[in-house]
């Protein structure tokens, strides 16, 4: 199985959000934004959106912070959330350095991006093309172009 990572280019987002309307109605069954796994802003210093949304990292802080290890890293490199074994401390959404696990009220547990096992709804709703999903060494690469930042 191929390992995909999201790869998000803000030269090319238009802002529209669709990548969010897909997200949460593919886990909710509701279009709208407040629960996509999926986040955008507005930098007022550069003109463009940046998105904020799980990178499924080698070595996940979130998941070294779960104290109920309800957080494990799947064959394919997905970071997955154990709704069952999550306890609702928030440790790991305040561990992940971009904040990316969020609390769901509802559920009383915490959420997060997973891949939509491998077929991500937001790329296929992404029409101006800012956000892809290419195999972990190409994503890394390509990440790095557009941040500047080495991987």
């Amino acid at each position: 199985m191929v390992e995909l990572k999201l790869v998000f280019d803000p030269s090319k987002c238009t802002g529209c959000r669709a990548c969010e309307v897909a997200c949460s109605y593919k886990h909710y069954g509701e279009a709208g934004y407040a629960k996509s796994y999926i986040k955008h802003v507005f930098d007022p210093a550069t003109g463009t959106f940046q998105a904020i949304y799980c990178l499924h990292c080698e070595e996940p802080l979130c998941m070294a912070a779960c104290l109920s290890e309800a957080i494990w890293k799947d064959e394919a490199g997905i970071v997955r959330i154990n709704q069952v074994k999550c306890i609702g401390c928030k440790t790991c959404n305040y561990a992940c350095p971009l904040s990316v696990p969020a609390f769901n009220e509802e559920l009383r547990v915490s959420v997060k991006c997973d891949l939509c096992d491998g077929d991500p709804e937001c790329v296929k709703f992404c029409s101006s093309g800012a956000l892809r999903a290419y195999p972990r060494e190409i994503a890394l690469e390509l990440r790095s172009k557009i941040s500047g930042v080495r991987p």
